[in-house]
C-alpha cells in the first residue's frame, strides 16, 4: 500500500512540474502566449473620409493620406486624431486660435483644409508662408526643424482635417482609442 501512495504521489508531482514548466520547453505553446494577433480595427468611421487601412496605429484614406477615425457619434476618435489635438494646442493655438478656428492673426485652418491636400499642409508647416499685401503682412514660422510639430505633423494634419470634416466639435475629444505600440515605437524614435 505504501508503494501505490508513493507512486500516486510521484505522479501527481509530476504532473504539478510538468504543468509549472513552460509548455514552450515541450513544443505547446503556453496558454497565455495566443499566437493569434488582435483583430484589426473598424476602418468605418463617421464624415465623409473613410479610413481604407491602419497601420502602425494610423488610419490612411484610399489615396495613403493620414486621416482620422471617429466613431460613437464623434465621441470617440483614434489615438493620432488625440495626440493631433493635443499637440495643436501646444503649438499652434497661439496664432491660429482654439479648435483651428483662426484669429486675427492667423486664418483658420479648419476651412483651409477644406481646399488645401495634405502636401501643401505640410509644406507650409515646414517651410513656413509670407503673405505681404499693402494692408497687412503674416508670417508662418517654418517649424521643419521643430521635432514637437514634426514628430507629430500627421497627428495635427488628423485633427484639423476632423475638424475641417466637422466629425469633430470643439473642445477636447471625450474619447480617445489607446495609443498602440507601434505609435508608441514610432514616437520614441522620432523625438529620441
Amino acid at each position: 500500500m505504501r508503494r501505490s501512495v508513493s507512486a500516486v504521489a510521484t505522479l501527481i508531482a509530476s504532473a504539478l512540474l510538468f504543468s509549472s514548466v513552460p509548455q514552450a520547453f515541450f513544443g505547446v505553446p503556453p496558454a497565455w502566449a495566443d499566437p493569434t494577433p488582435a483583430p484589426a480595427p473598424s476602418l468605418e468611421s463617421e464624415g465623409p473620409t473613410q479610413p481604407a487601412t491602419f497601420e502602425d496605429g494610423n488610419y490612411k484614406d484610399k489615396d495613403g493620406t493620414p486621416t482620422y477615425h471617429v466613431t460613437q457619434t464623434g465621441k470617440m476618435v483614434d489615438w493620432p486624431t488625440m495626440a493631433g489635438y493635443l499637440r495643436y494646442n501646444s503649438n499652434c493655438i497661439v496664432c491660429h486660435g482654439p479648435d483651428g478656428a483662426g484669429s486675427t492673426y492667423a486664418p483658420s485652418l479648419v476651412e483651409a483644409l477644406k481646399h488645401d491636400d495634405y502636401a501643401t499642409f505640410v509644406g507650409i508647416v515646414a517651410g513656413g508662408k509670407k503673405d505681404i499685401s499693402s494692408s497687412q503682412e503674416l508670417v508662418m514660422p517654418a517649424f521643419g526643424e521643430n521635432r514637437n510639430v514634426m514628430c507629430y505633423i500627421d497627428d495635427i494634419y488628423v485633427y484639423l482635417r476632423a475638424r475641417s470634416d466637422g466629425v469633430v466639435g470643439r473642445g477636447r475629444p471625450a474619447e480617445h482609442e489607446p495609443k498602440s505600440d507601434a505609435y508608441k515605437k514610432r514616437e520614441d524614435a522620432c523625438m529620441g
